[in-house]
């Protein structure tokens, strides 16, 4: 009968070394875990951020039947004063003032007042909540969200036109709130640019490439999608940790600029609407386009500071027949998408701009007096500054 062979302990030095090397190996593990945790989940808000974005949620009334007239919330975001604070009191003279309501994010303890402002319709509307801006920076974006919540305070604000210190109205009141009403729809610029650059890899998966939008800023929103801006907690921590505006050029520091232009670029305000939107599942619910028109300078030299700038409109621009051109134009063509969007309520072909940016105050006033607004004497202006 033959025997088995007998099995040779297992040395415990060996035992030891396994179990130290499946420990270091769990332990890497563990850490490449947690990169992975922190590189892909957004920025954690700090307690004071999540409970202001509580109580702008939390003083929403949430009205689903609103029964009343219903009002346009027209929102300005402005530096401090509005330059063109005259044009618009006289836009605002010819409206019923049960039909709108204004709001205007400006500097921190800025007040509009009878020293700041001409016109008493933006008397004391500016938001007592209010932050420092900066052009290009997610505070751009945090402005607009306490914009639409306060405006969102009242029930009988059912559109939200968002507008610049520059812009002016190229219709009258009457002709503007008809529009607005006239349509169920948000007007959000927003198309799909696969050759901007500025989606940045790190977004994903909270925000994919297929859902990255960019579009003007200027757009005018129903409730429903202006509570889904206020509410957002999700794709805004992405864009304040990952779509950050390059430093700007720097003549004095000669070449190191040509590195300084390799960093990667994004501008907030130009995405974060249109993409959320978009994340929402909402843009059968929209018209993709904006509703304020501007005239970019498209400077072909890169280190340009000037370059995809709005130009602004000086008093010669404003003639009657470049308004006739801008009133009649009735499409807008896309062409990173081959897309055309026309300008319609159902099948009546109808401008597509209401408003227009960047004007000067020469412009304004040339609208004033050619009656573009409301009917208005424009030397009243002089009489009121002597």
């Amino acid at each position: 009968m033959s025997k088995k062979a007998a099995v040779a302990p297992v040395p415990v030095r060996l035992v030891i070394w396994l179990g130290w090397k499946l420990v270091v190996f769990l332990s890497f593990a563990l850490f490449f875990c947690a990169l992975l945790r922190l590189h892909f989940t957004p920025e954690i808000s700090s307690p004071t951020n999540s409970l202001s974005r509580a109580r702008l949620r939390s003083r929403i009334p949430r009205y689903n039947n609103f029964n009343g007239a219903p009002k346009i919330a027209f929102l300005f975001l402005s530096r401090f004063n509005l330059p063109l604070d005259f044009l618009w009191g006289s836009f605002f003279d010819n409206a019923d003032t049960a039909n709108f309501s204004i709001y205007i994010h400006s500097a921190p303890g800025f007040v509009f007042d009878e020293s700041s402002s001409r016109s008493h319709f933006f008397y004391n509307r500016q938001l007592t909540d209010s932050i420092q801006v900066a052009w290009g920076e997610s505070s751009m974006i945090e402005a607009e969200r306490l914009l639409l919540a306060n405006a969102l305070e009242d029930p009988a604000n059912q559109r939200f036109v968002l507008l610049s210190d520059s812009c002016v109205p190229l219709y009258n009141f009457s002709y503007i709130y008809r529009y607005l009403m006239a349509s169920p729809r948000s007007f959000v610029d927003s198309f799909l640019d696969l050759k901007d650059g500025r989606y940045h890899p790190k977004m994903s998966p909270v925000i994919p490439r297929n859902k990255w939008r960019k579009g003007s800023q200027w757009i005018s929103l129903i409730r429903n999608h202006a509570e889904v801006v206020v509410d957002d907690e999700v794709d805004l921590p992405v864009f304040k940790k990952f779509c950050k505006r390059r430093p700007p050029v720097d003549t004095s520091k000669g070449k190191l600029n040509i590195k300084l232009q390799k960093q990667h670029n994004c501008i907030p305000d130009e995405h974060y609407v249109p993409t959320l939107l978009a994340m929402s599942g909402l843009e059968g619910e929209i018209e993709r386009r904006s509703l304020t028109y501007s005239l970019w300078n498209q400077s072909a030299t890169k280190m340009d500071n000037k370059a995809w700038h709005p130009v602004t409109f000086s008093y010669a621009d404003v003639s009657p027949k470049r308004l006739r051109e801008i009133k009649d134009i009735n499409h807008i063509y896309y062409e990173s998408e081959s897309r055309t969007e026309w300008c319609r309520v159902n099948t009546t072909s109808i401008p597509c701009f209401l408003f227009a940016r960047k004007l000067s105050r020469g412009a304004a006033m040339r609208l004033l007096s050619e009656g573009v607004v409301a009917p208005f004497d424009a030397s009243s202006l002089l009489g009121n500054s002597s």
